[in-house]
């Protein structure tokens, strides 16, 4: 249960976020459906993530007090969780997802939930791994990280509506271009946060917390390519109005979604029941 509520917490923080960055990108450029089908997945993702938030408050009483249920609604259990650096993070990204409910508002509310995003990404600084050392140093890159994943799996849904779209080709090349800034982001500060928590290129042979990294690494360059394809030939091919390719791609973007789940899962495991060798 706390590995499937921290999937479910992750997932709905990293689509809050990148919908409210989608919209915020790509005001000028996506039809009127697009963004508010943006407009509205950061809503919902927001309103899932403080509901996940509170179950994870429950789920982590119950685990440190071994009473199960009980222990999920003590008061006394439900306190030394709020005291821990979990009920930090969970003031963070509680002000964060409640900011993020603006965006349906006028023109500011958008500059407000974009706020909110950054306070979501920080709220993932104040918990788990990242409080090793370098601190400071790993909660920028891990800050960097989360929010250039974001931008890519809040882009996917609407991405996927507007392939039927008429200006849907130009605005998938569009984000493609962007996106290839994000990926290079990504890859920096992925490869740099996994050095800095395992020590070693040894430690993600030889250690249950790298091995577990290692099959996230995997799933991610899957991805990668995935994306690749999209850039270099499905999205051309639309541009092109060539037959079956909405289709195709549409396909593909689907894959990815499959992907992000994935990925999300073998992330709360990793984060759930192994360690980093810096931390052993």
């Amino acid at each position: 249960m706390a590995i499937l509520a921290k999937a479910f917490g992750y997932g709905a923080a990293l689509l809050a976020m990148g919908s409210v960055l989608f919209t915020v990108l790509f005001a000028t450029r996506a039809e009127a459906s697009v963004l508010r089908l943006a407009r509205h997945l950061a809503v919902g993702a927001a309103i899932v993530g403080l509901a996940v938030l509170a179950l994870r408050f429950g789920i982590r009483a119950a685990r440190i007090s071994g009473m199960g249920f009980k222990g999920a609604t003590d008061p006394m259990m439900l306190g030394f969780v709020w005291d821990s650096p979990l009920g930090t993070a969970a003031v963070w990204r509680a002000v964060g997802e409640l900011a993020i409910l603006a965006i349906l508002l006028t023109r500011v509310g958008q500059w407000i939930a974009l706020a909110g995003s950054v306070a979501i990404a920080i709220s993932f600084a104040q918990v788990g791994h990242s409080l090793g050392e370098p601190r400071e140093l790993l909660s920028v890159l891990l800050v960097v990280h989360l929010l250039t994943v974001a931008f890519w799996v809040g882009a996917l849904l609407p991405l996927h509506k507007a392939a039927l779209t008429p200006t849907g080709a130009d605005l998938l090349h569009r984000f493609g271009n962007v996106a290839a800034y994000g990926v290079a982001a990504l890859i920096v500060s992925g490869v740099a946060l996994a050095w800095l928590l395992s020590g070693s290129l040894a430690a993600l042979f030889g250690t249950a917390y790298g091995l577990g990294l290692l099959v996230k690494v995997v799933i991610v360059s899957a991805l990668l390519g995935i994306a690749a394809l999209n850039k270099l030939r499905f999205v051309p091919a639309l541009r092109a109005d060539k037959r079956g390719a909405t289709i195709v791609l549409r396909w593909s973007i689907s894959i990815e979604m499959l992907a992000v789940v994935l990925i999300l899962l073998a992330t709360a495991t990793l984060t759930s029941v192994t360690t980093p060798p810096i931390n052993l």
